[in-house]
């Protein structure tokens, strides 16, 4: 079972420490926030420097027009005397000079004050995938992607998102996406992105950039082999002749040639099939689930529309007496309802705030143990409803129109979530498929219902696909949607099977609000019809 399992705010501890960039937007920003610390010294640094500079440049100046002038003769004393003192003293004092190596010294101390928060190698690598999976679920063009358009892939339309600044990836971008996916085995992604690295190293050969870390060399070696491995030999063969025009002493290359050569004039060598997408997690649904991810507004053609209605409710609460619920019922097998404005702004950023210093990477349930799982990208914490009025308040209102009982322990604390680069959470279902789920530690029963809530807006993607019911609910902020995750005999609801699409653009925040089966006997009461 692919569901979370109960979580604990550590209230008593401090909050962690930064760490896994890439699974939370919060992070990323934060991220932001470091870099601008570095450039502010990179600046102190220059401004140095280039203080330093000007003073070389006079001195050079100075000493270069006495050379140029032909009346300038050692046979003045006075020449000759400061000729004698520049090569004794000033020539040593400029070259031995510690005031470069403070400057840069200074640098590095500075660099070192804000390494504890740099992204580290799983950051990039998790930077790479996501961009990997933005590609696939949305179906983008690689080639659009390495010149800043989100376009689909053999398609004319409109991008799916349009930034306010075009940012295109360098060659060293596009060499280390596809060598996360070459490192991995992954060659039906390697091949894509290394081809796009070796275009872009191909246009600026020649020309050295002080940040890039690989080369024409690096992309094609890497490219010829990706080839050779999905059953490409000719191509493989031809990359490899072209990376020895560059190195032509490289003997593993010239060993890989020789075979290469051997292979294609032996005629052993198949046609190469077309390379298929690996499946990392085993997703059966994938299909229908990246469908659902790319529609539009994410709605199919209901089948029973004059279900599908919108009303004010009060649910038979006094709480809502004066401000009723604006529900809208968007489904109806499985029911799932959308109530719109159900959270202000400013709760809403409270919320964020609140739970903002305690994200920590979301895990998934594995048997009986909780661990991290690449389908489900995003950083999570627990708030308790003595954490702030805002979140006391909230709690009344979900208890109000699900008039569901939310005592500890028949519901679980608010879980806040922030989605991360590419942030998803693959096909799975709220309520537990197996009696050893740690949902059960609260010994109140399975989960009988969710409630979402979108604290945020986004760009683009991040919609809530419901797979089996074939139909999905685009990110609508401070709306909150609400499910039955079993039925009236407690059974779980097969058509609950739900995903969060990939966020293509945007910080996306929700909060998560899960009630179990015990303290419901009477509210939601049980029935032996299967289809209730």
């Amino acid at each position: 079972m692919r569901a979370l399992g109960l979580g604990v705010l550590l209230a008593l501890l401090p909050p962690p420490a930064p760490a896994e960039t890439f699974s939370a937007m919060r992070s990323v920003r934060a991220a932001m926030g470091t870099e601008g610390r570095l450039l502010r010294r990179l600046r102190a640094y220059l401004r140095e420097e280039s203080a330093r500079l000007r003073r070389l440049t006079r001195f050079y100046e100075k000493v270069q027009a006495l050379h140029q002038d032909p009346q300038a003769s050692v046979d003045n004393p006075l020449l000759a005397f400061s000729l004698i003192k520049r090569l004794y003293s000033d020539w040593p004092n400029v070259i031995y000079s510690d005031e470069a190596t403070e400057n840069t010294q200074a640098l590095h101390d500075g660099f070192q004050e804000e390494e504890r928060e740099l992204p580290g190698a799983e950051d990039l690598d998790g930077a790479a995938r996501a961009l990997m999976r933005l590609q696939d679920v949305y179906g983008l063009s690689v080639k659009g992607l390495a010149n800043g358009v989100f376009q689909r892939a053999g398609a004319a339309r409109t991008p799916l998102y349009s930034p306010g600044r075009r940012v295109a990836l360098s060659a060293d971008d596009c060499f280390h996406v596809g060598k996360v996916a070459y490192d991995t085995g992954d060659y039906y992604h390697s091949i894509a992105w290394l081809e796009e690295a070796v275009g872009l190293f191909r246009l600026s050969y020649g020309s050295w950039n002080l940040e890039d870390r690989s080369s024409l060399e690096d992309a094609l070696d890497h490219l010829a082999f990706s080839y050779f491995m999905a059953g490409n030999v000719s191509h493989a063969l031809s990359l490899s002749r072209e990376f020895l025009h560059y190195d032509p002493s490289n003997r593993r290359v010239l060993r890989n040639v020789v075979k290469y050569e051997e292979l294609l004039e032996k005629g052993t060598v198949t046609s190469a099939e077309p390379l298929r997408r690996p499946n990392g997690t085993h997703l059966q649904s994938r299909d229908a689930y990246e469908e659902l991810c790319q529609r539009p507004r994410g709605q199919s053609a209901p089948e029973h529309l004059p279900h599908l209605v919108c009303s004010y409710e009060t649910n038979g609460s006094p709480f809502l007496l004066l401000q009723p619920a604006k529900k809208e019922v968007v489904q109806t097998q499985p029911y799932v309802a959308l109530y719109h404005d159900f959270i202000s702004d400013a709760e809403a950023e409270t919320i964020k705030g609140l739970a903002g210093p305690w994200l920590q990477r979301s895990v998934v349930a594995s048997g009986e143990k909780q661990q991290k799982a690449e389908y489900r990208i995003s950083k999570s914490a627990w708030l308790k409803d003595t954490a702030d009025p805002v979140v006391r308040a909230l709690e009344q209102r979900i208890g109000a129109v699900t008039g569901l009982d939310l005592r500890p322990p028949y519901a679980e604390y608010l879980q806040v979530v922030n989605y991360g680069l590419g942030g998803h959470y693959e096909p799975h279902f709220d309520h537990a498929t197996s009696g050893k789920s740690p949902l059960y530690r609260l010994k109140s029963g399975n989960r009988i219902a969710t409630v979402m809530i979108y604290l945020s807006a986004v760009e683009a993607g991040g919609s809530t696909a419901f797979i089996a019911a074939n139909f999905s609910v685009p990110v609508l902020k401070n709306a909150a949607l609400f499910w039955w995750n079993l039925h009236r005999n407690g059974a779980g609801a097969g058509d609950t099977l739900h995903a969060a699409c990939p966020v293509l653009a945007g910080d996306k925040w929700v909060a998560n609000k899960w009630i179990h089966e015990h303290g419901q006997e009477f509210r939601r009461p049980c029935s032996t019809d299967p289809q209730e």
